[in-house]
């Protein structure tokens, strides 16, 4: 009778473990949903090698790409020490070593770990273009030099390169485009979107995970295409170069100004120029080449110079720049002093001197030098020195271009003693504030035909959503296609509830199994 009491005991402690664990497995199955576990974080580094400075950026982006394009944001900025690459033409060995100090904070933000996987890029421009017009060789010792130093670094160095200037403009307005959010926007979610089970704003435990993941919206992110008539236009200006890039309202007529690019699963087209030697630095040169040219004296009156400022210039120093086509005086050695004067009005007939307007009179969809660009259309960001020199002359808060137009003429007309108050010695270029603002305005209103009534669309911006605005985060956005993706990692997960449930059931299934095991122990040694 006692052992058959012991047999029933052990039938009955072996059902129970039985049925506590197909309830259990019953669980896990029927309420478990696969999530996403948060992407692992990838980083690039770009050098962005300008005429007159090189500059540093981190980008960063999760692991699992979206659409083949990584969702990128910027991480860190870095300027570079020194001139830009292109000045070192007698020590080329010392452009690489330039980059170091920046490299080298980089390489502090990145994990150590991922330092092998890092794609760095070195992009040059405007500076690095007219140095290969000029000196093809010289320009090739920088690049390797460059290349060196990069290669010899624990990053993933994919190699320098020379942009040209449809991608740099190109990849300025997909910068834009991108932290205005313009490119891709993320929906609102409808309540239970992007999840399985629980209820609205639930969430799942993950084995391995302290904290619940959110099961409210998709992991992978589910991305719709703005409407193209959102897309803004990208104003670049640099050192040696400047840039126009938009969508037009009709075709693109001249297939030499459009660039296409896959963006998050989209195609783009866009209408995009840039003018070489119209950058500020070579602007400035070529417009004091001129003067000097018509000036046969020693002493030339600079009209876009503060009345009271003076300066010697070796004369040798304007005929360096391939921008400055004109044949050089037959004494390259000598000096002349130049003596402001402050009359805009004058200044701006001079700007006017290094356009060609006549090219493109009687023509609609042409800006200057005879070259073709459909009607503005839309707003437009205008950033580098765009920006800096409207932000020195207080011009960026959206004023009516009557306004701006009155407000750099009475800067012009002051006198050196006025807007030298000490800061000459801090910015140098403080002479050239009233040549830069003028050429601006001639540059937008009368090149790419700006009018008063679409001034009001142009905004000029140093930096939005916190990231810097210029070609480089572009070039990473683009790139970053050509980067492998990591599949996202993914479990089975249940929602709080069941899985406390399931625990329950699981420890009454291990008390079962060893009570059965006791049970059968006993009747052994009996």
């Amino acid at each position: 009778m006692g052992q058959t009491r012991k047999d029933r005991v052990f039938t009955a402690l072996l059902w129970a473990a039985a049925v506590s664990g197909l309830t259990t497995l019953v669980l896990i199955l029927v309420e478990a949903a696969r999530v996403h576990l948060p992407a692992h974080t990838k980083f690039g580094i770009v050098f962005d090698a300008g005429s007159s400075h090189t500059s540093l950026f981190v980008y960063q982006w999760p692991a699992n790409k979206e659409n083949d394009t990584g969702v990128v944001s910027q991480a860190l900025a870095c300027q570079a020490k020194g001139p830009g690459i292109s000045s070192y033409t007698s020590d080329p060995a010392q452009a690489g070593e330039s980059l170091q100090g920046c490299l080298d904070e980089a390489l502090a933000l990145i994990p150590k770990a991922q330092h092998k996987e890092t794609p760095t890029f070195l992009g040059a421009t405007a500076g690095m273009r007219l140095l290969s017009q000029k000196n093809s060789s010289l320009a090739e010792d920088i690049f390797a030099a460059v290349s060196r130093a990069l290669g010899r670094s624990p990053v993933d160095f994919w190699g320098a390169e020379l942009l040209t200037g449809q991608d740099e403009g190109a990849f300025g307005w997909i910068t834009i485009n991108y932290v205005l959010g313009r490119l891709v926007k993320v929906p609102q979610a409808a309540p239970g979107r992007g999840r399985r089970g629980g209820g609205r704003g639930s969430a799942w435990l993950v084995p391995g995970l302290s904290a619940p993941v959110c099961g409210q919206y998709s992991f992978s992110g589910e991305w719709i295409r703005p409407l193209e008539e959102t897309l803004v236009g990208a104003l670049d200006m640099g050192g040696a170069s400047t840039q126009i890039t938009f969508v037009p309202e009709g075709p693109i007529r001249d297939q030499s100004t459009q660039a296409t690019f896959r963006l998050y699963g989209f195609d783009h087209s866009v209408y995009t120029h840039s003018y070489l030697c119209f950058g500020r630095e070579q602007m400035l040169n070529r417009l004091l080449a001129g003067l000097v040219q018509g000036s046969p004296a020693l002493l030339v009156r600079h009209p876009c110079y503060h009345s009271g400022y003076q300066d010697t210039v070796a004369v040798a120093s304007l005929y360096e720049s391939p921008c400055v086509p004109t044949a050089a005086p037959p004494d390259l050695t000598r000096n002349v002093t130049v003596e402001g004067t402050g009359n805009p009005g004058a200044c701006i007939s001079a700007i006017r001197k290094l356009f060609n307007f006549s090219s493109c009179q009687g023509r609609e969809d042409c800006a200057f030098n005879g070259v073709y660009q459909p009607p503005v259309r839309g707003r437009f960001y205008a950033f580098s020195s765009f920006y800096y020199t409207f932000h020195f002359l207080n011009l960026t808060s959206g004023l009516p271009l009557a306004a701006v137009n009155a407000s750099i003429w009475e800067f012009c007309q002051r006198p050196w003693k006025l807007v030298d108050v000490g800061t000459a010695a801090q910015d140098p270029r403080l002479r050239d504030y009233c040549a830069s603002g003028l050429y601006i305005l001639t540059l937008l209103l009368e090149g790419y035909g700006f009018r008063e009534e679409t001034w009001g669309g142009i905004e000029f911006r140093k930096q939005a959503s916190g990231t810097d605005i210029g070609w480089t985060l572009g070039y990473m956005l683009n790139l970053t296609s050509m980067i492998p993706a990591e599949a996202p990692a993914q479990w089975r997960a249940e929602s709080y509830g069941v899985w406390m449930a399931g625990v329950v059931f699981m420890v009454l299934t291990l008390a079962a199994i060893l009570g059965a095991a006791a049970v059968h122990l006993c009747w052994l040694q009996h």
